[in-house]
């Protein structure tokens, strides 16, 4: 029997579900994980702050540029083929990062692998929601998206915490470590449980004009708004990569609307209803970005506690977004949807307002609740969301869109972070002056400035949450004829 061709029984699912699980985790928390450890791996190589931030921001910025390109390959020669790449080059850039760096003695090796380890993130990340579509039969792809898409989100959110203790306890090489046998495995169970690619394309004709552009322009892009506030927003190189972004992207446009097989379809935002369920799920993340960034130096700034305190605070939220996510899926058959991207607005946006409310003085329940409900919202606004998106759209563009919906995943959180950020500063700046509080100021006083900085991106991240219950009650679920029956047979390859 070929691998693949097995009978679609509940305990094949279960073990296509993990394996397409097991990639999306990974591949979110290595693009947190390390964060943590980098002060670490700074005086282990003895090399500057800002040289050891090309070891997160390179691989931020290869995973960002490559995921649409992957999304779009994955349509063509088959998810499988790019699936299993995408995991073996994971794990084996994973295994670099932890080795080369000692046997060369540089830090570029840990910057190189990284880069290597990146493009297999991007693989397995771009196509992993249009497994779930194309596999899964239509009775229990709510489940399936809920619990791939909410362990996407967790290993995002819980990156810095596990960062933490592996660095703390063993050290930095932990982080990469930890990746090897999870490949290994996941690579032997999708190669036994991932249906065969029926009737392939070869890649002759493909997109590479566009694929160059989209690379170029947001890789650029976010290298500015992420290094633009320490690097100067004026300096001639970020002024230089925002023009080269802006170029690039234009240009990428212009280019995808004349061109016969698209990297990404922009007739798609046509429709009404794909436009908005894909802003709805870009800002989701976007105002999570600000809690997300911010809270752990306001738990350890304002409410005095410790860094392994703090991290284990923000878990909440981890674990909420956990249990939504796999619930959402349990009810998306019944409720539908739409339903459901308002019952993820609501606790969102009252954890929102619950953190508008915290004070130096404020409880730990307080804060507790407001991360419960923060993660409870996320982990229907993913799952829904999602769902919406992925169903909406012909099965030959599955990969396309999946690779955008992963886009949608982190991009906002790296352009959020830069926002909030922005406004933090702003804010403490602007009501320091006013108030006339300088470093002479009591530390009373100071405090006071300090918690006002992070109140203003707070209700940023309120207000933005009301526009997000809005856009729910706008949405609406629209299924393509391909996604109405159950998917394709394991093994009978895709149609």
């Amino acid at each position: 029997m070929e691998p693949g061709e097995h009978q679609k029984t509940p305990e094949h699912l279960t073990l296509l579900i993990i394996s397409i699980s097991l990639a999306t985790f990974m591949a979110g928390l290595d693009g947190t994980i390390v964060n943590i450890a980098l002060p670490t791996i700074s005086e282990a190589f003895n090399v500057s702050t800002t040289m050891v931030s090309w070891v997160a921001t390179a691989y931020l910025l290869v995973m960002a540029g490559c995921v649409l390109v992957f999304g779009k390959v994955s349509d063509i020669i088959g998810f499988k083929k790019v699936f299993l790449a995408g995991f073996g080059i994971f794990t084996i850039g994973s295994f670099a990062c932890g080795v080369l760096p000692d046997i060369f003695g540089t830090l570029e090796w840990l910057i190189g692998s990284r880069i290597f380890q990146a493009i297999g993130g991007a693989m397995i990340t771009a196509i992993a929601p249009a497994m779930i579509t194309a596999y899964v039969p239509l009775s229990q792809k709510g489940r399936a998206m809920g619990i791939v898409m909410t362990l996407a989100a967790l290993g995002t959110a819980i990156g810095p915490t596990v960062g933490g203790v592996l660095t703390q306890y063993f050290s930095w090489h932990a982080i990469f470590f930890i990746n090897v046998p999870i490949g290994i495995g996941a690579i032997l169970l999708g190669g036994k449980v991932i249906p065969r690619d029926q009737n392939p394309k070869t890649l002759a004709g493909f997109d590479t004009a566009g694929a160059g552009l989209i690379f170029v322009g947001l890789a650029s892009l976010l290298y500015v708004v992420s290094e633009g506030q320490v690097m100067g927003w004026t300096s001639p190189i970020i002024l230089i990569l925002a023009a080269i972004a802006l170029a690039s992207l234009g240009w990428f446009v212009r280019h995808e609307l004349t061109a016969r097989e698209p990297i990404l379809d922009l007739r798609l935002f046509k429709e009404r209803h794909f436009l908005v369920a894909n802003i709805y799920i870009s800002l989701v993340f976007f105002s999570f970005s600000g809690i997300n960034y911010l809270l752990p130096f306001y738990l350890q700034y304002v409410q005095g506690y410790d860094t392994s305190s703090a991290g284990l605070i923000m878990t909440s939220l981890s674990f909420a977004m956990m249990v939504a996510g796999i619930l959402a899926g349990m009810l998306y058959n019944r409720a539908g949807p739409r339903l459901l991207c308002i019952l993820a607005g609501i606790p969102l946006t009252a954890g929102y307002f619950f953190m508008t409310q915290v004070r130096a003085g404020s409880t730990i329940g307080h804060i507790l609740l407001a991360l419960a409900l923060i993660g409870f919202g996320l982990g229907f606004a993913v799952t829904a969301g999602s769902s919406m998106i992925m169903n909406s759209v012909a099965r030959v563009k599955q990969g396309m869109v999946s690779s955008l919906t992963s886009l949608e995943r982190f991009a906002p959180l790296t352009l959020g972070i830069a926002f909030f950020n922005l406004v933090f500063l702003q804010g403490i700046i602007g009501i320091a002056a006013r108030h006339d509080v300088t470093r002479n100021s009591p530390a009373d006083i100071q405090l006071h400035v300090l918690s006002a900085g992070f109140d203003l991106a707070f209700f940023i991240s309120f207000l933005l949450g009301i526009v997000i219950l809005v856009l729910a009650l706008a949405t609406k679920e629209v299924v393509h004829p391909d996604n109405l029956d159950a998917s394709v047979e394991p093994g009978s390859g895709m149609l």
